[in-house]
């Protein structure tokens, strides 16, 4: 290796470790270059999921490394507030979330999480070609969601409010040990925010937990009936709070679990999903909530 492609290594590198912004530095994630991004995900083709402020993609790099980059869009206030966004994403660390490992800020603002063996939740739900997850594996990744969005709402310093919870942002391990994939500094009532518990007004945080209570859900119900909710859950959220949801419930079961789950259960599931939803516009209990009740209601290990 040539001695200038080596101080260009150790550079990049050292840029990932030292940069510095307002806000201090940049916690060590290493630097990838565009070019090498670009090819990893064959020309940014390689789409997982997409929405109004990022694009998820898979990216398979030449010394066999595989991860999961996201494209971020919509940083009005500069660079400033997206090195703030990689510092406060790079302290992250829980089991439910994915690790960030790099970033790269050539033609566009990418940042590198670890890889997901099995992909997203999405793609088990509505493949025909993927092996249906199991009672407990549904149960597990509900458990652990809300075990990362009480991490990421009352232990994150600032709290982390931009949550984006559905089978598309919710990745699974090799374990099928879920991962939220959609974290982040916007608040839907403002743009990106540098300083989220101080810029953001009491009512825009009640508005954003009571989004994420909401979303929970709805996540639920996609896990209960196996369908790939769109445009918000509107459609489940109308069956859940219809006449009709009592005696409809066992045709609404995903077929692909057949009989092979526990009634008690499924009734304390949708019992909570029923709860986040009936929440969206004035939560009447906190993540923390949710969680216990979940954890005490369903039979198995805690998140």
């Amino acid at each position: 290796m040539g001695m200038d492609r080596l101080i260009r290594r150790f550079r990049l590198h050292l840029l990932a470790w030292l940069h510095k912004s307002r806000h201090g530095p940049i916690l060590f994630v290493r630097y990838f270059s565009y070019k090498d991004i670009k090819k990893a995900t064959d020309g940014f083709h390689r789409i997982i999921y997409t929405d109004s402020h990022r694009t998820a993609y898979k990216a398979k790099f030449q010394d066999g490394g595989v991860a999961l980059v996201k494209e971020v869009r919509g940083f009005n206030q500069g660079k400033d507030v997206f090195y703030r966004e990689l510092q406060l994403l790079g302290r992250l660390h829980h089991r439910h979330l994915l690790q960030l490992r790099g970033f790269s800020t050539g033609q566009k603002r990418l940042l590198v999480f670890d890889n997901v063996e099995n992909g997203s939740l999405k793609e088990h739900l509505s493949d025909p070609l993927k092996t249906p997850l199991n009672w407990r594996t549904r149960l597990q990744i509900a458990i652990g969601v809300a075990a990362a969005l009480e991490y990421l709402l009352l232990f994150s310093d600032p709290p982390m409010y931009h949550v984006s919870i559905s089978s598309s942002s919710i990745m699974l391990d090799e374990n099928f040990t879920a991962k939220l994939s959609e974290v982040g500094l916007l608040c839907s009532c403002e743009d990106y925010l540098t300083m989220p518990h101080a810029s953001c007004s009491e009512e825009c945080m009640a508005q954003e937990h009571g989004n994420i209570i909401l979303q929970l859900g709805v996540l639920i119900l996609e896990l209960v009936t196996g369908q790939s909710s769109e445009k918000g859950g509107a459609d489940l959220i109308q069956w859940i709070q219809g006449s009709c949801f009592a005696s409809s419930m066992q045709r609404m079961i995903d077929p692909d679990l057949g009989n092979n789950y526990d009634s008690r259960e499924l009734r304390n599931l949708l019992a909570v999903a029923k709860l986040c939803i009936k929440s969206r516009d004035k939560p009447m209990f906190s993540i923390l909530h949710v969680l216990h009740y979940l954890q005490k209601k369903v039979d198995v290990p805690h998140a």
